[in-house]
């Protein structure tokens, strides 16, 4: 298989126009109070990216749109003397005056507080094709992909009279099972990534390059020996008998961000008990096992009982 390379650890300092070689503080702007996050409207949803799916000499004019839709929870910082908004400014390091962002360009470090300043016309000029270009230089059984790979995924829709050459690689790609492998610059970074059909949607999926995650031999683990550890054939039947009873069909919408309602029914509770400016101290930890014996047969039986039990687990409802 071919390989896919990007450099990694290229590092762009934020800097303002005319004083290019001071440089700036951490930057944040304050955000604005958000509702819980509504999903977007396909009809209303704003393209991030335009170019085109590139595969032999076929070419599909696509727009790139974001697939995520998190919920989060948004919370200002405050001062707890008065429980003010504390902000945070972006700041030249020189003069101590804050910078707007329009005056403010990227610049890579080449030297100490030496800035070689770039702008949007140098990272195209760099690569025109490949800014505009989702390439895919060959493809994948979708399987061949290990899951730690996935960063993140886009949705892509054809352009104008990119809707025959869309769905033709969309089908194809469903009948045979693979998954195309392609690199495309967004936001001034390559990206390995993974078009996926999903439905009648092509996912344009961001992977993590190999040398982006670190070496899974460093992480001490048990190793093949069972015996080493006192692993016997009748506990991994029985955990096998676990599994197979907790076996179920994925179905992504019996579950939400549980955490989510737990934090709001605190604020929820808070207001109405007019506690809103009351800070709580946290409960000290609770204190752990120290047991060094367990007995997991004994633990694998009692889950197999439990789970034969109407409601087992904790769905989202």
């Amino acid at each position: 298989m071919r390989s896919c390379s990007a450099r990694t650890g290229t590092r762009f300092a934020i800097i303002p126009i005319g004083l290019a070689i001071c440089g700036v503080s951490m930057a944040k702007s304050t955000s604005k109070k958000k509702s819980r996050a509504k999903k977007p409207d396909s009809k209303q949803a704003r393209s991030m990216w335009k170019g085109s799916i590139s595969f032999g000499l076929v070419s599909i004019p696509v727009a790139l749109y974001s697939a995520e839709a998190k919920e989060k929870l948004s919370f200002h910082l405050l001062d707890r003397r008065d429980l003010n908004p504390v902000r945070y400014r972006r700041v030249n390091e020189k003069s101590g005056k804050e910078v707007p962002w329009d005056d403010i360009v990227k610049g890579y470090e080449y030297e100490k507080s030496e800035f070689v300043v770039l702008s949007d016309a140098d990272f195209e000029r760099a690569n025109v094709e490949a800014t505009q270009t989702i390439a895919i230089s060959e493809f994948v059984d979708v399987a061949e992909i290990d899951p730690v790979y996935f960063d993140k995924p886009y949705y892509l829709a054809p352009l104008k009279h990119g809707e025959k050459g869309y769905a033709l690689l969309r089908e194809a790609m469903r009948r045979t099972g693979k998954a195309g492998i392609a690199r495309m610059v967004l936001r001034s970074r390559e990206y390995l990534t993974a078009l996926l059909v999903f439905g009648n949607v092509l996912v344009a999926n961001l992977l993590r390059f190999s040398h982006d995650l670190r070496p899974a031999g460093a992480i001490d683990v048990p190793g093949k020996d069972l015996k080493q550890f006192k692993v016997t054939d009748r506990e991994i039947s029985m955990a096998e008998d676990l599994i197979e009873k907790m076996a179920d069909r994925w179905d992504p919408k019996e579950f939400h961000e549980q955490y989510y309602d737990d934090v709001m029914k605190i604020i929820e509770a808070k207001i109405k008990s007019g506690k809103t400016k009351t800070i709580e101290e946290p409960a000290p930890p609770a204190a752990r096992r120290t047991s060094k014996v367990v007995d997991i047969t004994e633990l694998l039986k009692r889950s197999v009982e439990q789970v034969q039990q109407p409601a087992h687990r904790r769905k989202a409802s």
